[in-house]
């Protein structure tokens, strides 16, 4: 292990121990699969290795001041905005980079990055071992056109370098017997700049995707709201309009995320949006 790793899980322990009421407090993990682990949806299923090392992602965070309820209706709200066809979901409430144009290095990166990335979730095919080893389930009860597994401790390390084969969340679809893997998805702070963006996965290969422009309802009126308006899904995507409702205005939750298909033979297949694109 050379010694900038070594620094970095000696920090990362420590952050853990006399940081984690804080972390848990203002963190959430990555959307869709952003769930912190002490606000476990109920059913997720536990890791059974007394091993794995699991933490919150640094900076994958609902704004401050956003309750713990409000966290949750939002997961769940990026999770179906995330559903192909939301295009409107995703004009208002999704910025996602430029593409730019593409170079011959770009390409051969790209292609190292599925080729790590491929071999370092193979043994995940299995999703018990994805599971046993710190993976969770993101509203396993909902249903979903990809299941976002996601370990934490993967998310935190990406805050700091970059691993191609540890991805943050591993993407399943649902069949008759488990989950089959499809994809993974790399995660960056929201505070990461396009160039930043770039030197981990070409811009000209993929899109990132951040969730933005998210107004919930005043406290008192959040179990009567309408949720045609606000939220992930709904109309409100100004602080102008929210503020006119009362309500209360993020210009951006959630960190960067990228989705990545491996198993698909092309790379405009291999870095869509959506599984299939």
């Amino acid at each position: 292990m050379s010694a900038r790793s070594s620094f970095l899980h000696i920090a990362a322990k420590a952050g853990i121990l006399f940081g984690a009421l804080f972390l848990v407090s203002v963190l959430l993990a990555a959307i869709p699969g952003h769930h912190a682990p002490g606000a476990a949806t109920s059913g997720q299923q536990q890791s059974s290795s007394s091993g794995s090392k699991e933490a919150p992602p640094v900076d994958h965070s609902s704004m401050p001041g956003m309750d713990m309820d409000d966290a949750k209706a939002n997961e769940a709200h990026a999770v179906h905005e995330m559903t192909p066809g939301s295009m409107n979901a995703h004009s208002l409430h999704m910025h996602m980079t430029a593409m730019r144009s593409a170079t011959p290095e770009d390409k051969q990166r790209a292609e190292e990055i599925v080729t790590q990335l491929r071999t370092g979730i193979e043994k995940y095919r299995d999703y018990h071992v994805a599971l046993n080893e710190g993976y969770r389930i993101f509203l396993p009860n909902v249903p979903q056109k990809e299941y976002h597994f996601t370990n934490y401790w993967n998310g935190f390390l990406e805050s700091f370098e970059f691993d191609p084969a540890r991805p943050t969340s591993l993407l399943y679809k649902k069949t008759a017997t488990g989950y089959e893997l499809v994809g993974a998805m790399y995660t960056m702070p929201k505070r990461a700049t396009a160039e930043q963006l770039d030197q981990r996965v070409p811009l000209s290969m993929a899109m990132w995707h951040q969730h933005t422009n998210l107004c919930m309802p005043p406290k008192d009126q959040r179990r009567n709201a309408d949720w045609t308006k606000f939220g992930l899904r709904g109309s409100i995507a100004t602080e102008e309009a929210c503020d006119a409702t009362g309500g209360r205005f993020y210009p951006v939750i959630f960190g960067w995320m990228v989705h990545v298909y491996p198993y698909e033979e092309s790379l405009d297949k291999v870095f869509a949006m959506h599984h299939n694109d």
